[in-house]
């Protein structure tokens, strides 16, 4: 293969991949998107290739680590205030959401150039699409970092319980809380998912202890499993709803993962392992958490446990590391875009004080208004209602109807305008909800405080 100028380009070096790995020092080409250096040290426009270094099992990890999470705490909450019947909810959403999963993978199948949700937004509807997608991807990261970081702080408090530790006007929690914040802070920049799917299966394995913890909790007979459940609270569901929709939020690094597969063909695969994981401890643990616990059952489950009992102590635990595990995986999308926009500067340590102080910023922003605004199921509602089902639902059916209009079939078509309309119901009715429940809480500990 000869260039205009007759060099050799046979041999071509890539300069910045996706993740764009500093690591790498074969080249001192600037570190420029799409562009690779030739031996003739030239700079030629070639299509970068996509790091492609995770297996099957470890995208089914990295998409089960994400997607499994806070749901399993809030979900018996949920069914108990709501009642059994909303389990129909729960499930309806969870193959929602898998649908609308697999309609991500076909839309960076249809443009291999999408390497990201903003990227899909930018082939649907250009640049509003973009923007769009961009709003939303964000405030879902920071939210849902929010509301690990809300979880973190109410299970240490519980965890280190009659432990002294005093330090002069502040909380031994709000301490404990930016400690563990803080350990967490370098595997944000973790960029490769092939080496974040042993955090994903870290997250998987605590899951499954609080889930063990729980039942055996109930088979000891140290809580009889006895409470009845209502049928079903109509009023309880915009409220719920949104609970129910958080606990497949994902989407919006489901295309790294996508693009991160060895064999992207087998994604579909990966997306109905992994939600039927997902859905069926979900079910499971949403009925005997409400049939435990009854009234009585807080927002987080492993709170409602009696405090006594090793197995608490080990869901505790599990249920404090479980966000040190989430951190890395939720943050991805925002670092692999961090590194693109940063790519046009030659020095690796400018880049790297760049994503530091930018990285700082958002985590004390992050931390500070988790410690401001500590009532999870609130915000986790209105996270769910008003950002993850636009997220999980409508924007993922409207970029897919959009990118296929001229091949979508008329069934296909009608079932997109269906879900869209079904979500957008519950995104608004939710939010209302939840925003009202939100404020009418934080007035009321205002005043008394």
């Amino acid at each position: 293969m000869e260039s205009k100028m007759g060099h050799d380009i046979s041999r071509v070096e890539c300069v910045s991949c996706e993740l764009c790995v500093e690591e790498n020092k074969m080249s001192e080409c600037e570190h420029v998107e799409g562009k690779f250096k030739t031996e003739s040290n030239e700079c030629t426009d070639i299509k970068q290739p996509v790091q492609r270094s995770c297996s099957f099992t470890q995208s089914i990890i990295n998409m089960t680590g994400m997607v499994i999470g806070l749901g399993q705490l809030s979900n018996s909450y949920g069914l108990q205030h709501a009642g059994w019947v909303s389990i129909f909810l729960l499930l309806g959403l969870g193959m929602i959401c898998a649908y609308t999963a697999c309609l991500i993978g076909k839309c960076l199948n249809k443009i291999p150039e999408s390497r990201s949700f903003t990227d899909i937004g930018q082939q649907a509807f250009g640049t509003k699409g973009k923007i769009i997608a961009a709003i939303f991807s964000y405030t879902e990261i920071f939210m849902g970092l929010v509301s690990y970081t809300i979880l973190l702080h109410d299970n240490l408090d519980m965890v280190f319980t009659g432990i002294p530790f005093k330090v002069p006007i502040l909380e031994k929690s709000k301490i404990l809380t930016t400690i563990a914040v803080f350990i967490t802070l370098p595997s944000l920049w973790l960029r490769d998912l092939s080496s974040i799917a042993f955090l994903s299966a870290g997250g998987i394995i605590m899951s499954a202890l609080i889930f063990l913890t729980v039942t055996s909790t109930a088979i000891s007979g140290v809580v009889k499993a006895n409470h009845n459940i209502p049928v079903l609270r109509l009023n309880e569901i915009p409220h719920v709803s949104g609970l129910y929709a958080y606990s497949y939020a994902g989407h919006v690094v489901f295309p790294n993962i996508y693009t991160s597969m060895k064999d992207p063909s087998k994604y579909m695969k990966v997306v109905v392992v992994s939600f039927t994981i997902v859905m069926s401890l979900y079910t499971a643990l949403a009925f005997l958490g409400a049939k435990m616990f009854g009234t009585d059952i807080s927002s987080q489950i492993t709170l409602s446990m009696p405090q006594d009992r090793i197995a608490t102590k080990i869901a505790l635990w599990a249920t404090v590391l479980t966000p040190m595990t989430k951190y890395a995986l939720q943050f991805a999308p925002f670092a692999v875009q961090l590194e693109r926009n940063l790519s046009s500067f030659k020095k690796s340590r400018t880049r790297k004080i760049i994503r530091s102080s930018i990285g700082s910023i958002i985590l004390i922003t992050i931390l500070t208004l988790a410690l401001s605004v500590p009532y999870f199921h609130h915000v986790l509602s209105l996270t769910g209602s008003f950002v993850s089902i636009s997220i999980c639902i409508i924007i993922p059916c409207t970029f897919y109807t959009k990118i296929y209009l001229t091949e979508i079939s008329k069934p296909r078509l009608f079932l997109n305008v269906i879900i869209i309309t079904i979500g957008s119901v519950i995104s608004i009715t939710g939010t209302i909800a939840s925003s009202k429940s939100l404020i009418k809480i934080i007035t009321t500990a205002t005043r008394s405080g």
